[in-house]
C-alpha cells in the first residue's frame, strides 16, 4: 500500500468511463447466454460424474499397482472438476438463468467439506464485495499471513511459509475454518454465540459426510483393496487441495497485485470497484486445458469483474478486457502457471520477514493497519 498507487493517472471521469465501458461488455455476454452455454455446463456435470464412478470402479482392483495409478489419477480429476469448473462457479449463480433446479446456486452442494451456504457468504459476498480489502476479505491471506508491507510484523509470521503450505495441503478444511471465522468464534466470549454454534455444527455434519463417504464407504466397497482405496482417496484429496489452493494464490497474491486499505472503500462509486477488481487479480495464461482445470480462474481477472457470467465465456470476454487496460494504461499482471506460483510463494517469503525500511505511518493508519 505504500508503493506508487499505477491507478493514479486516471481522473474522476475516466474510472466511471472505465465502468461504464466493463457494464458493457457484462451486458453483452448476459444479453447472449443460451442453450449453447447450457449444453457445456449438462456435459462438464456429465462427463464429472462419468469420470467419477468410473475411477471408483478401478479402485475396486486397487491392490494392484497400475489400477492403483489410473483410479488415483482419475479421482483427482474429477474432484479438481467438481470443487473448480462446477461448484466453485455454480454456487455463484453463473447459470441460476438456466432456472434448472438441479444445477442452481440454491440446492448444489459439492465434493468439499464447507458447506455451501456457508461458503457462498464468506465467498460471493465478502471476498468478491471486499476483494483485498485488509481486514474485510477473509481470502485475503485465509486470515492466517501478513498480506503487505504496512501490517506490523511479529515474529511469529517467520512460519507462514509453513502455515501457508500446510494450509495448502488440507486446503478444504482451512476453508471451512476461515468461512466460520474461527480464530475469532473461538475466542470465550463468541463460542457460545447461537448463530456460530449452528454453523460450527452445520460444518461438523459435512465433515462427518465427507469423511465417512471418502474415508469408509468406497474402501469398505473395495474390499481386499481398503487400504489402497483409502490412500487413493487420501492422495486425491490431497492432489484436489494442492492444486486449488496454488489456483487462487495465483490469482490474489502475486507480485504486482494491489491490497487496499478499508478506508479506500468508503463511498466507492460502480468504477472504483470496477478497479479494485482490475488491480487486486491476476491471471494465468496456458491452454484451454489449463483454464479448464482451474475452473477458468486463470482468468481471475475476469472473474472478479463478472463472478457471474458463465465461466466459459471468460476467455472471450479477456480479449476485450485486456484492450480496456491498455487504454487506461494498466498493468494486466499474467503469466505462465510456474511463473504465478513462483512469485506468489516469494511474496508469502517476503512478508514473512521483518520490512528492510520500516515505513512511517500516521497513529490512525497504523491503529488500522494493527487491527486487520
Amino acid at each position: 500500500m505504500t508503493a506508487i498507487d499505477p491507478t493514479a493517472h486516471l481522473t474522476a471521469e475516466q474510472i466511471e468511463e472505465l465502468g461504464r465501458e466493463l457494464d458493457v461488455i457484462r451486458d453483452e455476454v448476459i444479453a447472449d447466454r443460451g442453450e449453447k452455454d447450457a449444453a457445456y455446463i449438462r456435459k462438464v456435470i456429465s462427463a464429472q460424474r462419468k469420470l467419477e464412478l468410473a475411477s471408483r470402479g478401478v479402485l475396486l482392483f486397487s491392490i494392484f499397482p497400475p489400477a492403483w495409478l489410473l483410479g488415483t489419477a482419475g479421482l483427482s480429476v474429477a474432484k479438481i472438476m467438481d470443487n473448480m469448473e462446477i461448484g466453485h462457479n455454480v454456487l455463484h449463480g453463473q447459470w441460476d438463468w438456466m432456472r434448472d433446479p438441479k444445477i442452481h446456486s440454491t440446492t448444489w452442494e459439492w465434493d468439499h467439506v464447507s458447506p455451501a451456504e456457508q461458503w457462498k457468504h464468506s465467498h460471493n459476498e465478502l471476498h468478491h464485495t471486499y476483494t483485498n480489502v485488509i481486514g474485510k476479505d477473509n481470502d485475503l491471506g485465509y486470515g492466517i499471513m501478513r498480506v503487505d508491507e504496512d501490517q506490523k510484523w511479529h515474529p511469529l509470521h517467520l512460519g507462514q511459509p509453513l502455515w501457508n503450505f500446510v494450509n495448502a495441503c488440507f486446503f478444504e478444511y482451512g476453508i471451512a475454518a476461515y468461512d466460520l471465522e474461527l480464530g475469532k468464534n473461538l475466542q470465550k466470549r463468541h463460542r457460545r454465540n447461537p448463530e456460530f454454534r449452528a454453523r460450527a455444527k452445520a460444518v461438523g455434519r459435512k465433515i462427518r459426510k465427507q469423511v465417512l463417504k471418502d474415508y469408509v464407504i468406497h474402501p469398505l466397497l473395495s474390499g481386499p483393496s481398503f487400504l489402497t482405496t483409502l490412500a487413493a482417496t487420501f492422495t486425491a484429496n490431497l492432489v484436489r487441495n494442492i492444486w486449488s489452493h496454488s489456483v487462487i494464490m495465483c490469482g490474489h497474491f502475486p507480485e504486482g497485485v494491489r491490497v487496499f486499505e478499508r478506508q479506500s472503500v468508503k463511498g466507492e462509486t460502480r468504477g472504483q470497484w470496477y478497479l479494485r477488481q482490475m488491480m487486486g487479480s491476476a491471471n494465468i495464461s496456458g491452454s484451454r486445458a489449463m483454464h479448464f482445470m482451474t475452473g477458468n480462474l486463470s482468468h481471475q481477472i475476469e472473474h472478479h469483474l463478472f463472478p457471474d457470467l458463465p465461466s466459459n465465456r471468460y476467455a472471450d470476454v479477456a480479449v476485450k478486457v485486456r484492450a480496456l487496460f491498455e487504454k487506461y494504461e494498466l498493468e494486466y499482471v499474467t503469466g505462465p502457471l510456474p511463473k504465478q506460483v513462483f512469485s506468489a510463494w516469494r511474496k508469502v517469503v517476503r512478508l514473512s520477514l521483518p520490512n528492510k525500511k520500516p515505513k512511517v505511518k500516521t497513529p490512525a493508519r497504523e491503529k488500522e493497519l494493527v487491527a486487520a
